[in-house]
């Protein structure tokens, strides 16, 4: 099992420098990976202050140099694919190949997309992700990418250079609850980030996923741990990722103190 902690770059951490301290205490203490939330807007009454991820993420990687270190999700409605495919090859590049890229719908809380004309309806959002990550994959993979799809175009391009990892940046992909066609289109890739989910809900995911791969070797399955979330999911067979989540406001001292206790504590 590897552990990570999953950290909002809001309040106390948007500013780089506590961040950055936070990054070496998670990686002096022994654990695996430092996770980041991937917002632009939030409710002002929840925090105010919000950092870039991308720009969070390519100092962590300056600054560590084993932990695995990604955003948690990025949702590719809201994004350009080929700035998307640009900054984790850099980022990958910086970190000397640490970089898992997560994936998702996105949420509108505080308005994130509807604030700044967004696509909001989630099957379209839905259709977006799915051509967005066949794009990633094969630009990530070194292919000459050609795509013309209901939402984004690719006209005939090589994305030079390519990540360090091999064949490509890993792609995890959240699903909540008991839904499962994010989890199907997880199983076309690297992982699944299970969000708000039973044990039952992950269980019937997994199998899905092993349905459709064939087995659950190779693939992460990485589990969100929280005051709301129940133990017992890190007990599912399958799981290898326990992501430990403080909350969007969490104090500098308390998250440092959390981080420095280790993944055991």
């Amino acid at each position: 099992m590897h552990h990570a902690l999953y950290v909002a770059p809001f309040a106390e951490l948007s500013d780089p420098e506590a961040m950055m301290r936070l990054a070496v205490a998670v990686e002096e203490a022994g654990w695996d990976g430092l996770f980041l939330w991937d917002h632009v807007h939030r409710d002002p009454d929840e925090v105010r202050d919000i950092a870039d991820v991308w720009t969070m993420l390519a100092a962590i990687a300056l600054r560590t140099r084993r932990i695995r270190l990604g955003p948690m999700v990025t949702p590719i409605s809201r994004r350009r694919v080929s700035t998307l495919v640009r900054q984790a090859t850099t980022i990958d590049h910086l970190s000397g190949g640490r970089l898992t890229v997560g994936l998702g719908l996105g949420v509108d809380g505080g308005g994130e997309l509807t604030r700044f004309g967004e696509v909001v309806d989630p099957v379209t959002r839905g259709a977006i992700l799915d051509e967005g990550a066949e794009v990633l994959a094969r630009a990530w993979a070194g292919e000459h990418v050609e795509h013309t799809g209901p939402h984004l175009t690719v006209d005939g391009v090589t994305f030079r250079p390519r990540p360090v990892q091999r064949p490509r940046i890993p792609m995890w992909f959240a699903a909540r609850e008991r839904a499962l066609r994010p989890v199907r289109r997880a199983a076309h890739y690297d992982g699944l980030f299970a969000i708000e989910v039973g044990v039952a809900d992950l269980e019937r995911a997994l199998a899905e996923i092993e349905r459709m791969r064939g087995s659950l070797d190779g693939f992460d399955v990485a589990v969100r741990v929280s005051p709301f979330d129940d133990p017992a999911l890190l007990e599912v067979p399958g799981v290898t990722w326990a992501v430990h989540s403080c909350a969007p406001d969490v104090a500098l001292d308390e998250v440092l103190g959390i981080a420095s206790a280790g993944p055991g504590a």
